[in-house]
């Protein structure tokens, strides 16, 4: 992926030094100073969610959120353990804001109390990724702060669309992953 990236880049100069040869240092440094500014912009928002789940975490509403969530979580990723229960409702609860990158610590930390020592994915872990990539965004603040800081004029008119693809998304994700399941569990009986 890196070479990929390397060769984009340096494709990139080339044909600006080509065509354009004045614009090229311009060009560069003005890309840098929007890609410095919109990463400023979106500490602000990761700062106050971040903020606001690790106060979840702190005051016990991790615990309260997953004993909320436990039935589905149980149903879904079928597991029977407090501390991947709540890390799996707090993974969700920031997906669910649409904070992806928030989301990453406590995916990492139920995948690493999901794995078995066997060197292959559960099921639990093959949900948990799918639920991860799939999820129901009510609040994509993370796009909505990338609009913002784009200059749009109602950031948060995308609201309504991503909700329903997210919905639509994740039904399909969840129900591809229970067929595989079940399709992989009728072929094991198979076999025996």
């Amino acid at each position: 992926m890196n070479k990929i990236w390397l060769f984009m880049v340096l494709s990139s100069l080339v044909v600006l030094i080509f065509v354009n040869p004045s614009m090229t240092l311009d060009s560069m440094i003005s890309a840098s100073a929007s890609a410095l500014e919109l990463c400023l912009e979106l500490c602000g928002v990761y700062a106050v969610w971040l903020g606001l789940l690790e106060i979840v975490d702190a005051t016990g509403l991790g615990k309260k959120l997953a004993k909320l969530l436990r039935p589905i979580i149980k149903k879904l990723f079928r597991v029977d353990n407090e501390e991947i229960e709540k890390m799996i409702a707090l993974n969700m609860s920031a997906n669910m804001l649409g904070l992806g990158n928030a989301a990453t610590p406590m995916g990492i930390k139920a995948m690493q109390k999901m794995d078995d020592g066997s060197g292959k994915a559960t099921f639990a872990m093959i949900m948990l990724i799918v639920v991860n990539a799939t999820s129901i965004q009510l609040l994509p603040s993370t796009v909505i702060g990338l609009r913002s800081a784009a200059g749009s004029s109602n950031p948060a008119d995308i609201v309504l669309p991503t909700l329903l693809s997210t919905i639509v998304t994740t039904v399909l994700g969840i129900s591809f992953v229970l067929l595989c399941d079940f399709v992989s569990r009728k072929f094991r009986r198979r076999k025996k």
